[in-house]
């Protein structure tokens, strides 16, 4: 059965929006409720994948917090430090991370129009002394009251839409799919109007079939 005309157009406009040089990775946040929160920021942003740091691919972020931002946001697990960072810093990333140290710098000196990474680290410990090593500069989010920090999920939100604000001033924010590559484009969008089908083809290793105007499989003539 194809997807409705509607629900395809709802589809691509969405996809139509998402960047890939704009991500985070969220060190020890352990509770769903946060982990959801942070996800479901990404997705009313536009970031197309996130990144976690987390033992035996055990993220959970699916409760009601998320909305099934999930489903829309790729998450892409790392067992260690090391690999997460090294995995980031291979595809260009600059890492960003939020801590309270001697050499902090107010989040809002920084430009944030390329290969941006946002490190966040739990509430109560913050970032591992490991990780704060590895970033590329520390930021934080200056406040005058009682308190020191914010939950992780709300300073997420903070930095991620002051990137999506920079760049929508300089004219960055992608508006027709160039945030992705369009082999990445047309796969994800297969992926997301037929989840179900794509995980078939996935599994027999077969290449997706392409979709025409209105969201319908293209058929496939055999020479």
């Amino acid at each position: 059965m194809s997807i409705l005309p509607r629900r395809f157009e709802r589809i691509k406009n969405v996809l139509n929006c998402r960047m890939k040089n704009l991500t985070v990775l969220v060190e020890a946040v352990n509770k769903p409720h946060n982990l959801s929160a942070i996800l479901r920021t990404c997705d009313a942003a536009g970031i197309f994948e996130a990144n976690f740091i987390c033992e035996k691919d055990e993220v959970k972020t699916y409760n009601s917090t998320a909305q099934g931002s999930q489903k829309w946001v790729k998450l892409n697990n790392h067992e260690t430090k090391f690999s997460a960072v090294s995995e980031l810093k291979k595809k260009g990333f600059k890492l960003y991370g939020t801590t309270l140290n001697a050499s902090s710098t107010d989040y809002r000196h920084f430009d944030y129009s390329g290969n941006t990474c946002f490190v966040l680290g739990a509430e109560k410990w913050g970032l591992s002394d490991e990780l704060i090593s590895k970033v590329d500069e520390s930021i934080f989010i200056p406040m005058t009251g009682m308190v020191q920090s914010l939950n992780v999920s709300v300073a997420a939100s903070i930095l991620v839409f002051e990137a999506i604000r920079q760049r929508q001033s300089k004219n960055l924010l992608p508006f027709n799919g160039e945030g992705l590559s369009p082999k990445e484009y047309q796969n994800t969008l297969f992926e997301w109007s037929y989840p179900e089908l794509a995980s078939i083809y996935r599994k027999s290793g077969r290449e997706y079939p392409t979709l025409n105007h209105y969201g319908e499989i293209n058929k496939v003539v055999n020479s």
